[in-house]
C-alpha cells in the first residue's frame, strides 16, 4: 500500500445526527410494533439506530471455526477515488492511451490491493477504462484472512508499520480521522485507492450470522432458542405479523432473505434506495463501526436533481446511474443544494433502520460483518405502489408482487375485523389491523388507490376485448410480467391471441401492443372490479361486505379442517348431484317467457363445478335481451335441492332449533326466481358460516352475482329477504306487464333443504350422540304424538259400528 493518510486535508462533513433509540425489554419484544412507534420521529431523517437492551447479545454463527477459517467468500474491488470523481467511460475510450488525467502529483502511487488469498490477479485497472464502470471481482477470502488483510492495510495506510503492535488501539486512527480521510479521497483525490468489499453475500456462501433452528452443533440452550425465535433475528423479521412478506411464501434473496456484508476500511455502500422502496434493517454482528448517511424519502427527488446537476456527464451516459450502486456523492455538496442529510454511526450490536425511498450510503471504518434484509409494514404500501409505477416507466424488472402483498394484507385485515366484530376477539393482532382499516386507514387507502388505477385502465381500453376470470394458479409456478414494461401481472393481465400468443401485457399497455378487436383480445381478472369494490367496502367497515369476504376466507381456510374433523357418513362430504324432494315451495305466479333471446354480454368465465352443468356454462355477469314475449302457462319449480357440503356439527343451542340441525359449513343449491330479473329462474347457493358469538350466519347468494348476497342470523329471514327483492322487481314490472302475481310466502327451511328427507337423515347422522338435546326431544315428542294419532285412528276405525249403527 503506497498511498498515505493526509490528515491536513481531512474533509469531515458538517451535518446533523440522526436519532438513536433505546427500547425497553418489553418494547423490544415486537420489532414491527416498535418500528411503527418510532416512525413518526425517525422517518424524517431517513435512517436511525436502534440499540437493543444490554442483555440482548445473540451468538454469531459465522464465528464458528469451520466458517471463520475454512469458508471462502468472494469480494469486489472498489476504486474508492473514482466513486464520485470520474469521467464517463465513452470519453475515456476516445482518449489516446486511456490514461486518467486529474492533475495529480505523478510521484503519487496507487493504493491497490495486493493479490489476496485465492486470487490469480487482484488488479482490475489495466482494462477498467475500456469497460463499463463498476466493481470488478476481487480475491476470495476466509474471514480470518480478511481480518488480517484489513489490519495490514490500515497499518500501512495510516503509517502504523513499525510504530506499534498490529491492532494497537493507541496507534489506531479515530473514527473522526477515518471519516475525514474517506471524504478527502472521495471529494479531492490525490492517490488511487482501491479496496475489497464482501458485499451482497447470499445464504449459500456464508449463510446468516444468526442461528436458525437445528444449526447449533453444541446443542441449543434456552437462551439460544430465544435468539433463534426472536423477531430481531433477521431470518424471522421479514415475515413477522405486521410485515406483508408473511403473505407471500416466495423467497427473494436479498429482499426477504438476508445478505451478509463483510467490510474493510473505506469499503463503501453507495447512494441508493431499497428495491420497491422497502424498509430495510441492518444488524452489525461484530467489528469496526459503519458510518451511514441518510436522506428522507420526502427529499429523494431533490437528491437525484442535485447529483444530476453536479455529475451531468455520468447521468447523460447512464440515466439509471443510481440503480448501479457505484456512485458516491458528498453529503456536504448535497447540503449546499438544500438536501437534508443526516449521519449515524453503527457500532457492533446496533440495528440501523432505513425508511421507504430514503436514499442512504456509507462506508466501513475497518473489518466488520453486518447483515441486512427488507420488510414491509402496512404503511409502506403507498410507497410501494409509487415504486411499481416508477419501475414501469423505467422498464425495470420488479423483484416482488406488490398486488400479492396488498391482497394478502387485505384478506388478513378482513379476518381480523370479522373476529373483532363478530367474535369479540380483542387481541393485539386484531386491534392492529383495525387501526389500518376504516375510511382513512393506510390499508384502505392503498386498496382504493390500486382499484382506481385498474378501473381507469380497463375503462381506457374501450370495448374491444373480453373479460375472463384468471385461474387462481395463473402465476403460482412462474413469474408473469408485462412484455412491454415488465410489471407484475398477479391482479390483472391482458393478451391478444393473434398478435402475441402466449405472452401477456398489463392493462396499461394492451392497446400499445395491438389494435385487434373481437375474440382475439382478453383481459384476465383475478377479481372483478365489483369484487374489489366490495373488498374495499369491507375494509371500510361495511358489515354486509365484511361478512361476504370473511365467509369466503373462512371457508377457504376451513376446507382442510372440515375434511379432517368431519367423520365419514358413508356418503362423503361432497354431495354434488345428490337430490331429494322439496315440493310446494311457493305458489308460482303467472310468468311470461321469451321464445327468442338476444345475447348482450357473454360475461366472465368462472372455473368451478357450480358454474356449469351437463347442459351449459354459466358465465358471471352474462346478460341477454328477450323479444317477442308470449304468455306462458303457470311455471312449476324444480323438484329438488342439491346438497353440496354437509358441513360439521357444532354443539350449542344456536346451531339448531326444534325443526333442524344447522351444521357449520353446510351448503346447498336450489332454483328460484332471479332477484335481478324475475322473468328468469336462476340457481342460488345457501350456506351456513360461523359468525362467532351470534352463532350461525345464514347466507344466500345468487350464483354468478356475488354482490347479490343475503345474510341473516335467521334461516327464515334470509330467504324472506330474497323474496322481498323478487317481489320488488315484480311490482316494478306490474304496471307494464300483465299476469304478474306477487309471491306471498316462502319457507326458509325448505329452501335450504332442511325439510328434505335425505338431508335431514344426513345432518342427523352428524349427531350420533344426540348432543343437540332440544332437537331430539322435540323430534321424539312429535314421534310420540304421531304414534298416538295412529293408535287413536285404528281404535276409532274398529268402533265405526255400535249396536248396528254406523258411527261415521
Amino acid at each position: 500500500v503506497l498511498a498515505r493518510w493526509d490528515p491536513a486535508n481531512a474533509r469531515n462533513p458538517a451535518i446533523a445526527e440522526a436519532p438513536s433509540f433505546f427500547p425497553t425489554p418489553e418494547e423490544f419484544e415486537d420489532p414491527i410494533s416498535y418500528i411503527e412507534k418510532i416512525r413518526p420521529r425517525a422517518e424524517r431523517y431517513g435512517v436511525c439506530v436502534i440499540k437493543p437492551p444490554r442483555n440482548w447479545t445473540p451468538p454469531c454463527r459465522v464465528k464458528e471455526k469451520s466458517l471463520w477459517e475454512g469458508t471462502k467468500f468472494p469480494t469486489r474491488i472498489q476504486v474508492v477515488d473514482l466513486l464520485q470523481n470520474r469521467e464517463p467511460m465513452n470519453k475515456k475510450t476516445k482518449a489516446s492511451g486511456s490514461k486518467r488525467k486529474r492533475g495529480r502529483d505523478p510521484s503519487k502511487k496507487r493504493s491497490l490491493p495486493l493479490s489476496g488469498p485465492g486470487s490469480t490477479s487482484a488488479s482490475a485497472s489495466s482494462s477498467r477504462e475500456d469497460e463499463k464502470f463498476g466493481f470488478k471481482s476481487g480475491s476470495d477470502f476466509s474471514l480470518a484472512e480478511f481480518e488480517k488483510y484489513d489490519r495490514n492495510f490500515k497499518d500501512a495506510y495510516f503509517n502504523r508499520k513499525g510504530k506499534g503492535k498490529a491492532g494497537d488501539t493507541e496507534m489506531a486512527p479515530s473514527l473522526k480521522e477515518i471519516e475525514g480521510e474517506y471524504w478527502r479521497i472521495i471529494e479531492k483525490p490525490t492517490d488511487e485507492v482501491e479496496v475489497y468489499y464482501g458485499a451482497d453475500l447470499e445464504k449459500k456462501v456464508l449463510g446468516s450470522g444468526f442461528y436458525k433452528r437445528g444449526e447449533m452443533r453444541t446443542g441449543e440452550s434456552e437462551m439460544d432458542r430465544q435468539y433463534i425465535a426472536s423477531g430481531w433475528n433477521l431470518n424471522n423479521l421479514p415475515r413477522l405479523p405486521g410485515s406483508l412478506f408473511a403473505y407471500d411464501p416466495s423467497e427473494i434473496s436479498g429482499v426477504n432473505v438476508p445478505w451478509l456484508y463483510v467490510g474493510m476500511c473505506f469499503s463503501t455502500f453507495c447512494w441508493h434506495v431499497e428495491d420497491h422502496h422497502l424498509y430495510s434493517v441492518n444488524y452489525h454482528h461484530f467489528g469496526s463501526p459503519k458510518v451511514w448517511y441518510g436522506v428522507p424519502g420526502s427529499h429523494a427527488n431533490a437528491l437525484e436533481r442535485a447529483m444530476r446537476k453536479h455529475l451531468p456527464d455520468l447521468f447523460e451516459e447512464q440515466p439509471t446511474l443510481l440503480h448501479g450502486l457505484v456512485t458516491q456523492f458528498s453529503p456536504s455538496i448535497l447540503a449546499t443544494e438544500g438536501v437534508p442529510v443526516y449521519r449515524v454511526v453503527q457500532e457492533s450490536g446496533d440495528f440501523v433502520i432505513t425508511f421507504p425511498r430514503a436514499y442512504h450510503s456509507g462506508f466501513n471504518c475497518g473489518f466488520n460483518c453486518a447483515e441486512a434484509v427488507n420488510f414491509a409494514p402496512v404503511d409502506w404500501l403507498a410507497c410501494g405502489q409509487n415504486a411499481v409505477e416508477l419501475y414501469s416507466q423505467e422498464l425495470r424488472k420488479t423483484s416482488l408482487s406488490h398486488d400479492k402483498l396488498l391482497l394478502g394484507a387485505a384478506f388478513e385485515a378482513v379476518k381480523s375485523l370479522y373476529e373483532l366484530s363478530a367474535r369479540g376477539e380483542r387481541n393485539a393482532n386484531n386491534l392492529r389491523w383495525k387501526g389500518f382499516c376504516g375510511k382513512n386507514g393506510d390499508l384502505t387507502k392503498a386498496m382504493e388507490a390500486r382499484l382506481r388505477i385498474e378501473e381507469g385502465r380497463i375503462q381506457a381500453l374501450g370495448n374491444g376485448f373480453h373479460l375472463l376470470k384468471m385461474d387462481k394458479d395463473f402465476d403460482a409456478s412462474v413469474e408473469v410480467e408485462c412484455i412491454s414494461c415488465r410489471s407484475d401481472l398477479h391482479l390483472t393481465a391482458s393478451c391478444c391471441t393473434k398478435c402475441y400468443p402466449g405472452e401477456y401485457a398489463c392493462t396499461k399497455h394492451l392497446n400499445d401492443r395491438c389494435s385487434c378487436e373481437g375474440y382475439d383480445r382478453f383481459v384476465l381478472l383475478r377479481y372483478t372490479m365489483d369484487e374489489l369494490s366490495s373488498l374495499l367496502r369491507a375494509l371500510e367497515g361495511e358489515s354486509a361486505d365484511l361478512i361476504t369476504w370473511a365467509s369466503k376466507l373462512i371457508e377457504d381456510l376451513s376446507d382442510i379442517t372440515q375434511r379432517e374433523d368431519a367423520f365419514d357418513l358413508n356418503l362423503g362430504l361432497q354431495l354434488e348431484g345428490a337430490s331429494s324432494e322439496t315440493r310446494d315451495v311457493v305458489a308460482a305466479p303467472m310468468m311470461n317467457f321469451p321464445d327468442h333471446v338476444q345475447p348482450i354480454d357473454l360475461g366472465v368465465l368462472v372455473p368451478g363445478h357450480l358454474w356449469r352443468n351437463n347442459h351449459a356454462i354459466f358465465p358471471e355477469g352474462a346478460s341477454s335481451e328477450t323479444r317477442d314475449v308470449v304468455a306462458a302457462p303457470m311455471m312449476n319449480f324444480p323438484d329438488h335441492v342439491q346438497p353440496i357440503n354437509l358441513g360439521v356439527l357444532v354443539p350449542g343451542h344456536l346451531w339448531r332449533n326444534k325443526h333442524a340441525i344447522f351444521p357449520k359449513g353446510f351448503k346447498s343449491r336450489v332454483k328460484f326466481y332471479d332477484v335481478k330479473d324475475p322473468m328468469r329462474i336462476s340457481y342460488y347457493t345457501s350456506e351456513i358460516v360461523d359468525a362467532g358469538f351470534i352463532g350461525p350466519l345464514f347466507k344466500v347468494t345468487l350464483e354468478g352475482s356475488q354482490e347479490e348476497t343475503f345474510c341473516d342470523a335467521s334461516v327464515q329471514k334470509c330467504w324472506e329477504m330474497v323474496l322481498e327483492r323478487v317481489n320488488k322487481e315484480l311490482k316494478e314490472r306490474s304496471s307494464q306487464e300483465q299476469n304478474v302475481q306477487i309471491l306471498e310466502s316462502i319457507d326458509g327451511l325448505k329452501m335450504f333443504g332442511f325439510s328434505t328427507p335425505f338431508i335431514v337423515q344426513a345432518t342427523e347422522a352428524l349427531d350420533q350422540d344426540h348432543r343437540l338435546v332440544e332437537y331430539w326431544n322435540y323430534k321424539n315428542e312429535q314421534a310420540s304424538l304421531e304414534s298416538a294419532r295412529r293408535i287413536a285412528s285404528v281404535s276409532l276405525a274398529a268402533r265405526t259400528r255400535l249396536f248396528g249403527v254406523d258411527l261415521n
